[in-house]
């Protein structure tokens, strides 16, 4: 696995003294991941390094493209060797996964691309995007009868930051954390991506037989995409909950599924823009 972090000189200006000083800081590392499915190509992610296996798990099953871990025979890293400038020597960027799917699962078509669900520039491909994913998804998030005390919820975002221990060292990092309705924290992972952070988490589910994820909700650090939301209504879990704002395909993704999706949750004030019966404030 490569590097989560780099060291790099960096000069800051203060205007208000003004004085100039250079020193070592901190980095979030960010390299491509290629994944391959039956040894073809088939998308380039920007990642922050760690956890590539759950994180191709949680993108394949995000995607549609698997419904279950057992759909996945073997993930490998392939060769993708660079000469090192310290060593001199080859060396495994570990940048390249080629996943073998088990015997009867379809590949992906040969036209398909980073964006399976995501383009939703407008209101027609919004729709279009809505009902792709309903069709796609193997789990029915509105049977969910879990509910989620406010109380409980407001206090997540708080649980995550606690658990960034990248971030405290870079200040560049998405993360994503997944936890039962009692607050119980499952597991947390960052990067630079957001939702490489959360096929990260969703993969980690699907190997460790938390999928779906009934009873769950997924938080995260940064705002609500309608492809965040995606991903967690693939992967059964019934209700999201976001730092910053969703978005209005984000909502209305929600909204079609039966799923609860949350906005703004700092200190003691949540907003509940889709499933509030499933959010309690006693």
């Amino acid at each position: 696995m490569g590097r989560v972090t780099v060291r790099r000189k960096v000069t800051t200006i203060d205007l208000s003294t003004p004085s100039t000083t250079t020193r070592p800081d901190t980095l979030t590392v960010e390299e491509p991941l290629e994944l391959r499915v039956n040894g073809t190509p088939l998308t380039v992610t920007m990642r922050t390094p760690g956890h590539d296996i759950e994180l191709v798990h949680g993108f394949l099953m995000s995607e549609g493209l698997i419904r279950s871990a057992d759909d996945i025979a073997l993930a490998r890293y392939c060769e993708g060797a660079v000469v090192s400038g310290e060593s001199g020597f080859d060396e495994n960027t570990y940048n390249v996964i080629d996943v073998t799917l088990a015997p009867g699962v379809a590949a992906p078509a040969a036209s398909a691309t980073r964006a399976f669900f995501t383009n939703s520039s407008c209101g027609v491909c919004g729709k279009a995007s809505i009902e792709q994913l309903r069709a796609q998804s193997a789990f029915d998030v509105r049977s969910d009868a879990t509910e989620f005390a406010a109380k409980v919820l407001a206090e997540l975002p708080d649980a995550l930051r606690t658990e960034q221990k990248s971030f405290d060292k870079t200040g560049g990092l998405h993360a994503a954390g997944l936890f039962t309705a009692d607050g119980e924290l499952l597991v947390v992972r960052e990067d630079v991506g957001r939702h490489n952070a959360v096929d990260k988490v969703v993969g980690w589910a699907l190997l460790s037989g938390r999928v779906p994820g009934v009873g769950c909700a997924l938080v995260v650090s940064g705002r609500a995409s309608f492809e965040l939301t995606q991903k967690a209504i693939m992967a059964g879990i019934p209700c999201l909950a976001a730092v910053s704002a969703p978005s209005s395909l984000a909502v209305e993704c929600a909204e079609d599924a039966g799923m609860s999706l949350l906005g703004f949750v700092r200190g003691s004030r949540l907003n509940v823009y889709a499933g509030a019966h499933r959010i309690t404030t006693t």
